[in-house]
């Protein structure tokens, strides 16, 4: 399975792709959009959402997780973090990708073992996880986090999935014999 998080930010969005195979997660690609500092909003939005669609037309995700929006310490600050998840959404919707969404708190807690966790802490585990080395740029470590944290949830669902339609399935087969 392949994934794709965005961190979304007007500033600097992150991106991080991961695949899992197996037990095995390799980061395939990472790094940040950065659209030139002198843009108006629409414009930043514009650029933001087609470098993000590149990265969904070379990576073919199998699902595209957007960290959800959180209060910022301004109106406006999150008013314009909800602009950009909703760029990177359409840009998603728009190419036929699954989307995934969880807060802050929960790819925190899925990564680091805690909500709580500081940005370094989820950076190193990250680095840690995906056996990468040097430096990782903030934004794209918490993409990626937020990929892990799909990956994570998708491979503890699979089982209830299955166990769920096992059990239909011999619901049903019951109710047949019982006829």
């Amino acid at each position: 399975m392949r994934v794709l998080g965005l961190d979304p930010g007007s500033r600097r969005t992150g991106f991080g792709v991961v695949e899992r195979s197996g037990n095995h997660y390799r980061c395939l690609d990472h790094g940040h959009v950065s659209p030139a500092a002198g843009l108006g909003l629409p414009a930043r939005l514009h650029a933001i959402a087609v470098r993000a669609g590149e990265v969904m037309d070379r990576y073919a995700p199998d699902c595209v997780v957007v960290e959800e929006a959180f209060y910022c310490q301004s109106v406006r600050s999150t008013l314009v973090l909800g602009h950009v998840r909703g760029a990177l959404l359409v840009a998603a919707v728009q190419r036929g990708l699954a989307v995934a969404e969880y807060s802050p708190r929960e790819i925190k807690l899925s990564v680091a073992g805690t909500g709580a966790a500081t940005k370094d802490q989820v950076g190193f585990m990250v680095r840690r996880l995906l056996a990468l080395r040097g430096t990782l740029q903030v934004d794209a470590a918490d993409a990626l986090a937020a990929a892990l944290c799909h990956l994570h949830r998708a491979r503890r669902a699979a089982p209830a999935r299955a166990a769920s339609a096992a059990g239909e399935r011999l619901a049903a087969l019951l109710a047949r014999r019982a006829r």
